[in-house]
């Protein structure tokens, strides 16, 4: 990578860099607790330090430059641990104290960019990549990196369909356009709890039918019915995208409403319900004994669909599992071979359920309150919704725990 033109790079000429698997190294500088819940990740390893900057920083007036300050602590505690052979990219909350480290890192000769806007910008950032592009549909994969959250895109005939669009409507509204598509319909596979979905307005915008299942029209904890438009889905309901047809598959156990969406009998949109390394957790509407056998059936069928079926979550834990192409995808097959939740459903319903009781990770409180703004019953504003969406998600059993 050339030695760095501006002194701040934005998230999409990061993700551009982590895709190349481009000469790069992240000191991040937020606070541990913070670092913890979620860093800038690429699809190959990148070299990473957490000095949080109260650590690194001993100000000897308020009237000092801080860049000079930076200069003295980099001197005194990290001037080993730092690379002179590629870019350093300076981390922090928004942007702003990450700056001063960039500055005082240059200083030093050292090559260094800041990151604009911080992880509150990268945690807002979505990037697209193509699952196929044929002659009669094309479907996309929207991920937003910094959560690990995965939406689909199918277009056919100039017409679209987005699945699982997270908060922010405008990636998907862009990637449209880009592909010269009106969106028509608008999906969630279940009422998420990890992020504010983006589905009831993106409907809005576009003037079209947000779809649900009816039975996660309602918070399963507090019991009240949704305040949203919805139209429900019914298991088996087929549709059609142009020449693409897709059809909904009730898939009950992460949630009750849960369904999966087969795409033209070859692309299975799994939701929540199954993820490249393990399976749905059942525990968020507070009744995990009651839903694990649930789950168990859904996998059970889930996993007599063709062995060719492509899987493609709306989730990922790790953000390494994408494929060359930085497609979150497996066969239906690879999956039944190695996914640790798969294979514990040979073991039968009662080994299965016991297996993922012991497993569950911790429970965030803030996924009762994300439940009651998708149902409706909320209204948080910006700063709100960008407090319960810190930290990755947390909707698959085991590896994905804290």
């Amino acid at each position: 990578m050339s030695k760095p033109v501006t002194t701040a790079a934005a998230p999409e000429q990061v993700w551009e860099w982590l895709l190349r698997d481009a000469p790069l190294f992240v000191l991040d500088v937020r606070n541990s607790d913070e670092f913890e819940r979620w860093r800038v990740e690429g699809p190959h390893a990148v070299p990473t330090l957490n000095v949080p900057y109260f650590e690194l920083l001993d100000l000897e007036g308020e009237e000092e430059d801080v860049a000079a300050a930076v200069m003295r602590g980099v001197q005194a505690q990290l001037i080993k641990q730092l690379p002179r052979d590629r870019t350093i990219l300076a981390v922090c909350a928004e942007g702003n104290t990450s700056d001063y480290v960039a500055e005082g890192l240059r200083r030093l000769d050292f090559e260094a960019v800041n990151l604009a806007g911080g992880m509150e910008a990268w945690g807002n950032f979505y990037a697209w990549r193509p699952v196929e592009a044929g002659e009669r549909f094309s479907l996309y994969q929207v991920a937003r990196p910094a959560r690990g959250c995965l939406s689909h895109v199918l277009v056919s005939e100039g017409r679209a369909a987005v699945f699982d669009p997270a908060r922010h409507v405008e990636p998907y509204q862009q990637l449209a356009a880009a592909v010269g598509a009106r969106i028509e319909a608008v999906l969630d596979t279940h009422l998420h709890a990890d992020h504010l979905s983006g589905g009831p307005e993106l409907g809005r915008q576009a003037h079209v039918d947000y779809h649900l299942h009816p039975y996660d029209a309602i918070h399963p904890i507090d019991m009240l019915p949704a305040r949203i438009g919805y139209r429900p889905l019914e298991d088996g309901q087929t549709f059609r995208i142009g020449s693409a047809e897709v059809r909904a598959l009730h898939f009950p156990g992460h949630t009750l409403g849960m369904v999966a969406f087969l795409v033209d009998g070859r692309y299975l949109l799994s939701g929540d319900s199954l993820f490249l390394e393990s399976v749905a957790r059942p525990d968020l509407g507070g009744r995990a004994e009651a839903w694990a056998p649930l789950l168990y059936d859904s996998l059970l069928r889930m996993t007599a669909l063709p062995d060719d079926t492509v899987v493609l979550p709306a989730h990922f834990s790790d953000i390494t599992a994408a494929d060359g192409d930085g497609v979150f995808r497996a066969t239906l097959g690879e999956l039944k071979a190695r996914n640790p939740g798969l294979l514990k459903l040979a073991e039968g319903e009662a080994a299965f359920c016991d297996y993922i009781l012991a497993n569950l990770p911790e429970f965030p409180a803030a996924y009762v309150e994300i439940k009651r703004a998708n149902a409706g019953l909320a209204s948080p504003d910006a700063r709100q919704a960008q407090e319960l969406e810190l930290g990755k998600n947390i909707c698959a059993v085991g590896r994905s725990a804290p």
